[in-house]
């Protein structure tokens, strides 16, 4: 690894550290408001978080500042489209895990929220993309430690865990939206459209079914800033800035210690506590997440080999 790579590597462990302790934030923040009010304001401060990044980099790249970034029709078709389709997704996914907190732990919904890793290859199948055996394996082990972490005695499922489990399938289906668009498009602009989507939803859901108040979202601010400015605006930005040094693969993988942060954040400062045997099915995720990503690391290693 050369310096570019270590410092993108630690700036990518700042990112899963801060949306490891986002779980915490999101938990606190739902004492005083529910969840559409909490997604809302997070979301909207997020969007208008990313309006100045977006203005330094086009700034940085020597570009005139602009809301698109390109007159090219089709580019901003794709730009629009893209960042509707995640707001969409992103906006189910967010509200299905703050639905969860309710009824489960932090440090559970951040490991099952990271088994996107894994679910993502497998919805791969059916767009007929090999799948290795390694991935099997990962799945198997990440079954079993579901398995531990959340099934109890009785064969029964926390509700909690159930709605965790549909946000890690609706964040898999994100990435692959993502991985699609941001191919085609400025991903910054494309995920400020998509938080601007998710508030504008989550207002709409928060008027509809909550009833907020200004007192209310005050004794929340804290916990909301920290998941508008921080997991939002600025992690976000700094995975757009480390990525761009380091290999898909090894990115993920590091991303995905946000679920190591998340039960350490659950431990500091909601004093929860884990089980022998949730902390059995927590390293089982954990290997299955290590271990799904080692066929692109070998074979981007490959790759370079041959360059």
């Amino acid at each position: 690894m050369n310096k570019k790579q270590i410092k993108s590597s630690l700036l990518l462990l700042l990112t899963a550290l801060i949306w490891g302790f986002a779980f915490a934030a999101q938990s606190i923040g739902m004492n005083f408001v529910g969840q559409f009010t909490f997604n809302a304001v997070r979301f909207l401060i997020g969007a208008f978080v990313l309006i100045p990044v977006i203005m330094l980099l086009d700034k940085a790249h020597g570009r005139k500042p602009s809301l698109f970034g390109t007159e090219d029709r089709k580019e901003r078709s794709d730009l629009i489209k893209g960042g509707l389709l995640c707001g969409i997704i992103m906006t189910f996914a967010n509200s299905f895990q703050m639905a969860g907190l309710k009824y489960t732990t932090v440090g559970k919904a951040g490991f099952i929220t990271v088994l996107y890793i894994i679910i993502v290859p497998l919805i791969g199948i059916a767009m007929k993309k090999p799948v290795t055996y390694i991935t099997w394996i990962s799945v198997a082990l990440a079954l079993a430690g579901i398995y531990l972490l959340c099934v109890k005695e009785g064969f029964t499922i926390n509700k909690g865990d159930l709605l965790v489990m549909v946000c890690a399938v609706l964040f898999s289906f994100h990435i692959i939206v993502t991985d699609h668009y941001s191919k085609l498009v400025d991903g910054v602009r494309m995920s400020c459209i998509q938080f601007l989507v998710c508030g504008v939803l989550c207002t709409i859901m928060m008027f509809t079914t909550e009833k907020p108040t200004i007192s209310a979202i005050t004794g929340s601010i804290i916990p909301i800033l920290y998941s508008g400015i921080l997991s939002s605006g600025v992690a976000y930005t700094l995975q757009i800035v480390a990525q761009k040094n380091l290999p898909a693969s090894t990115a993920s993988l590091i991303m995905s210690m946000e679920s190591v942060f998340a039960v350490i954040a659950g431990w500091i400062i909601l004093k929860e506590t884990t089980s022998p045997k949730e902390i059995i099915g927590c390293l089982l995720v954990l290997i299955a997440i290590i271990l799904v990503q080692l066929p692109a690391t070998a074979h981007r290693k490959t790759e370079l080999k041959e360059s």
